[in-house]
Order: structure tokens, then C-alpha cells, then sequence
């Protein structure tokens, strides 16, 4: 059982950055495929990025390929999403998930353990 909290969001104006963490209980944290998805208002929840468990690959949704950056800190039970350059698009709920399995899905069914969300809100 994995426990996911998220802290980070709120509300900046477009072209702004915001770092979002997730911080994970347990012990097992390195053995999970960890990632992001979103969710706006009237809209499916979606894939934004992730992370592998061993080498620390990356993948990322084309909305996030060159503005936002996932990565981990598996001493610390951590696993990060920089977003820079946002826009009035990118505003939404946030979740961090965790998967028993390798990372390379971005579907939300594959993943195991969800955190409650940060909210995420771009100004124009």
C-alpha cells in the first residue's frame, strides 16, 4: 500500500513556473513507475508525465515535452514536476500516481495508488 500527498500548486499568471512534489509512505518507494496526470474542469482525466523506477527515464505528454520536467528523489521518497512556461491550458487539478509496474503507459487504468490532487491555476 502506497500513500501519495501532493503539495505545490496554486496560482500563477502565464508564462510562470511552478515546482509540484509528491511524497510517498512506505518503503517500496524506488520500485515503482511514478507520474502525473491532470484533470480540467468537464475534461477526461490525463497523462502529463512519468518516471521509471530503475533508470529514471522519462516520458512526457506532447503538452508537456520541453516546458515541464518529472524526476525523483528515491532517498528522500519524492517525486517532482517543474513546470515552466505555463499556460492558461495547463490549469487543472494535478495528481502524482504510482505503478507496480515499468513505466512506458500513459493510461490511467495502469496505475495502482493516486493521490487527492493540488490545484493548478495559469492567469492569462
Amino acid at each position: 500500500q502506497v500513500q501519495l500527498v501532493e503539495s505545490g500548486g496554486g496560482l500563477v499568471q502565464a508564462g510562470g513556473s511552478l515546482r509540484l512534489s509528491c511524497v510517498a509512505s512506505g518503503r517500496a518507494f524506488s520500485t515503482y513507475t511514478m507520474g502525473w496526470f491532470r484533470q480540467a474542469p468537464g475534461k477526461e482525466r490525463e497523462f502529463v508525465a512519468a518516471i521509471s523506477r530503475t533508470y529514471g527515464s522519462t516520458y512526457y505528454a506532447d503538452s508537456a515535452k520541453g516546458r515541464f520536467t518529472i524526476s525523483r528523489d528515491n532517498a528522500k521518497n519524492t517525486v517532482y514536476l517543474q513546470m515552466n512556461s505555463l499556460k492558461p491550458e495547463d490549469t487543472a487539478v494535478y495528481y502524482c500516481a504510482a505503478r507496480k509496474g515499468a513505466a512506458g503507459t500513459s493510461m490511467v487504468s495502469e496505475y495502482d495508488y493516486w493521490g487527492q490532487g493540488t490545484q493548478v491555476t495559469v492567469s492569462f
